[in-house]
C-alpha cells in the first residue's frame, strides 16, 4: 500500500526532480515572506498599500498571461526551457538580495523585481507543471501530481519559518540570496535528469487562435472543469 502511495518516486528522473522542486518551493515561500517583511517594516512604516502593490505586481502577470504562456508550454522543449526560467528566477532573487545586503534597495526596485519575477513565473509555471508528465508518463501521472502538491504545501509550511529565522539571525537580504540559490538546486536536478528516459509528447502545431479556441472550448464542454 505504501509503495503505491509513492510509486512515481520509483522513476529515477522524477525522484531527482522532486527533491530539487522541494528546495525551490521552500525558497519561493521564503522570498514571499521576506519580501512582505522588507516592504512593511524596512522600506515603509507599515504601509499596507505598498504591500498590496508589490503583491499585485508579482501575481498579476501569471493571471493575465497564462492563456498565452500555456500555448508556449505546448510548443517548447520543456527541459531546456526550464533551465532558462529557473536560472532567470534565481538571478533575480540573488540580485534583489544583494541590493538589500548592501543597503541600497529602494521600494521601486522591489516592485520592479516582483514584476519581473511574476513575468518569468508566468512562463515557468505551465511548463513546470506539464513537465511532470514527461518525467513519469501517463500511468504514474496522478500519483506524481499528488506528490507535487505535497511538495508545494511543504514549501508553504517550511519556507516562512526559514525566512523568519533568516530575517532574525542574518538579515532579510540573505533570505533572498538563499532563495536564489535554491533555484540553482532545481537546475542541478534538471542537469542530472536522463533525457533519453523522458516521455516526450508531440508539440502542438495549431495556430495561436485555433489553439486558444480549442482550449477554451474543451474546458467549457466539460462540466467539472467549467464548474
Amino acid at each position: 500500500m505504501l509503495g503505491d502511495t509513492f510509486r512515481s518516486l520509483g522513476r529515477r528522473n522524477y525522484r531527482v526532480w522532486v527533491w530539487g522542486a522541494l528546495f525551490s518551493n521552500i525558497g519561493t515561500w521564503m522570498q514571499f515572506t521576506t519580501q512582505d517583511w522588507l516592504v512593511l517594516t524596512e522600506l515603509t512604516h507599515h504601509d499596507a498599500m505598498a504591500i498590496g502593490i508589490v503583491m499585485a505586481l508579482q501575481l498579476a502577470p501569471p493571471l493575465l498571461l497564462m492563456l498565452w504562456t500555456g500555448l508556449i508550454a505546448d510548443r517548447v522543449e520543456k527541459h531546456r526551457f526550464l533551465l532558462f526560467t529557473q536560472g532567470a528566477l534565481g538571478v533575480l532573487a540573488v540580485a534583489l538580495g544583494l541590493l538589500v545586503v548592501t543597503g541600497s534597495v529602494r521600494l521601486w526596485q522591489v516592485d520592479l523585481f516582483a514584476f519581473l519575477s511574476g513575468c518569468v513565473a508566468a512562463f515557468d509555471s505551465p511548463v513546470r507543471q506539464t513537465f511532470v508528465g514527461e518525467l513519469v508518463g501517463e500511468t504514474d501521472l496522478p500519483n506524481a501530481v499528488a506528490i507535487n502538491s505535497m511538495s508545494y504545501n511543504a514549501g508553504r509550511m517550511i519556507g516562512p519559518a526559514v525566512a523568519g529565522f533568516c530575517i532574525a539571525e542574518i538579515g532579510s537580504g540573505w533570505s533572498f540570496v538563499l532563495n536564489g540559490l535554491s533555484f540553482f538546486g532545481v537546475m542541478g536536478s534538471l542537469l542530472f535528469i536522463r533525457r533519453e528516459d523522458l516521455f516526450r509528447h508531440a508539440r502542438a502545431r495549431e495556430t495561436e487562435r485555433n489553439a486558444l479556441t480549442s482550449g477554451l472550448r474543451y474546458v467549457w464542454a466539460r462540466e467539472d472543469l467549467r464548474t
